[in-house]
């Protein structure tokens, strides 16, 4: 199944609740919601009371991304605040597998997430316990940079080693992804596509639009 997860970190702020809500007339499935520490990442985003407040005016899939040092010590609040997927970086816990584990056990869907740099295979060791994969397409922390060719390869090995594997996992995209060149990391195998300007840069009806057109078009 192809997923649309429109990353509200490119939305404008001063108007964010009508904006989600033309997202979700729009079709969109997930909202992406980047959570930045200003440690793990330079930057600093947003946390608990953001995602909270718009809980409240939306029944969409809350995609949340955890750009934070030791997620585990969060993890109940992000749940309690409305988070249904709970994606951490591999490269931000001494023990992934717990962090899992963990949420799993606040009944939520847990993502492992890998910056460019990481070696795809170093995701092994949690290939059963997940239930998705991020593959950064560009450096996390900062919104706008343009998709990193060398991803396509990666999201291709990241496909490889689960079919190898027999686990039919979601591979998710994020960086610089548009209805311009989002078939690239679709051929790859990616199937959850996120993305920021391309859909809140403009009128954003119609930018999903071209995007689902695209989803179509890789279909046929």
């Amino acid at each position: 199944m192809l997923i649309l997860s429109p990353s509200i970190l490119a939305a404008d702020f001063s108007v964010l609740g009508k904006q989600i809500k033309e997202v979700e007339a729009a079709g969109a499935q997930y909202l992406h919601i980047d959570v930045m520490d200003g440690c793990f990442v330079p930057s600093i985003s947003f946390g608990m009371p953001v995602i909270s407040s718009i809980r409240k005016i939306t029944g969409m899939i809350f995609d949340v991304h955890l750009m934070i040092e030791e997620p585990e010590r969060y993890l109940e609040e992000f749940a309690a605040a409305g988070a249904d997927i709970i994606t951490f970086h591999l490269e931000a816990s001494r023990k992934p597998d717990d962090v899992i584990r963990k949420i799993h056990g606040l009944n939520k869907k847990a993502g492992v997430s890998v910056k460019p740099a990481t070696p795809i295979m170093e995701m092994i060791p949690y290939a059963d316990l997940m239930d998705m994969l991020l593959v950064m397409t560009v450096e996390p922390g900062f919104g706008g940079q343009s998709y990193i060719p060398e991803s396509t390869g990666r999201i291709r090995e990241a496909r490889r080693i689960f079919d190898e594997r027999g686990l039919a996992k979601d591979i998710q995209v994020d960086g610089g992804i548009t209805a311009d060149n989002v078939h690239v990391a679709l051929e790859a195998g990616a199937n959850v596509i996120v993305a920021g300007s391309a859909v809140f840069k403009g009128d954003i009806g119609r930018n999903i639009c071209k995007m689902q057109k695209a989803f179509l078009d890789f279909k046929r």
